[in-house]
């Protein structure tokens, strides 16, 4: 297996390119549409870096993955699956709960909620392959309900829910997240795979001015995780997330990436000038 990594800086994504050198098959997991909230103007950098990846080392992108539901950046699914129509976009069966608890969120009163937006909803331990290797889905709920790590018996892709151990978890306060499931996600199970299971984050912030790491593994996440080692207890982690995300802002981009991510990525429809439009919630304080 080969893993290629796209830091992107504006949202500290790190998007994943995983294939298989025999077979030329390949997944992306957690794509990034570039997207400026002052100019309201989305670009396709990121997307453009890995269809180069695909391009440079001859690969059939075969999956379209996402974790989740990302609050923090738009999802590249939709405009990758127009330029690559064969491939399946996959996400977690739970996105249907994340579409229920979104819908009325922004009044998306034509929303479909059972997931039928994405081509592939795993369930927990279905699989999909890439050539020789097996992607497994592990749920780790708890930032959303809707998590899915994806294992492969010597790697593991953990989205938003377990960081480099410098860093911790992912925060737990949207609507439907639970630090008592990302609890249960990280300590009975990603803690219990192999301990030299190779980690790769969903995100990294460069912690105390460190550079931008986003490779760990089980055993040093278990052992030095910042905010839950294996020997911590389910208390003082729940305690301790709880308060830290009642501190902690609204990502800058969350209503804008919710409402297109819920959607596999699609972008609103052109109104009758040629333009699309994203809906912003009015909060009256």
């Amino acid at each position: 297996m080969q893993v290629e990594s796209i830091f992107d800086p504006a949202t500290y994504t790190i998007t994943y390119i995983v294939f298989d050198e025999k077979t030329k098959e390949a997944a992306i997991i957690d794509s990034v549409l570039d997207f400026d909230p002052i100019e309201s103007s989305i670009a396709q950098t990121n997307i453009n870096k890995a269809i180069k990846i695909l391009n440079d080392n001859s690969l059939e992108l075969k999956y379209i993955i996402d974790t989740h539901a990302h609050a923090d950046h738009l999802t590249g699914a939709f405009i990758l699956k127009q330029k690559y129509p064969n491939a399946k976009t996959v996400i977690g069966e739970n996105i249907k709960l994340v579409q229920k608890t979104f819908k009325p969120v922004f009044n998306l009163k034509d929303l479909k909620v059972e997931g039928e937006q994405f081509d592939i909803l795993l369930k927990e331990g279905e699989s999909i392959n890439i050539g020789d290797i097996k992607l497994e889905a592990i749920f780790t709920p708890g930032h959303t309900p809707a998590c899915t790590s994806f294992f492969t018996g010597d790697a593991v892709f953990t989205g938003d829910s377990l960081f480099m151990p410098d860093f911790g978890t992912g925060r737990c306060d949207f609507p439907a997240g639970s630090a008592d499931d990302l609890y249960n996600s990280i300590h009975e199970k990603l803690y219990k795979l192999p301990e030299d299971t190779v980690v790769y984050v969903g995100h990294d912030y460069g912690t105390g001015g460190r550079d931008f790491a986003w490779k760990t593994t089980i055993k040093e996440s278990k052992e030095k995780n910042i905010q839950l080692k294996v020997g911590t207890p389910k208390k003082e982690f729940v305690e301790f997330r709880t308060k830290r995300d009642a501190t902690l802002k609204e990502p800058k981009l969350i209503y804008q990436s919710i409402q297109v991510n819920i959607d596999a990525g699609k972008l609103p429809t052109q109104e009758d000038n040629g333009t699309s439009y994203l809906k912003m919630p009015l909060k009256m304080k």
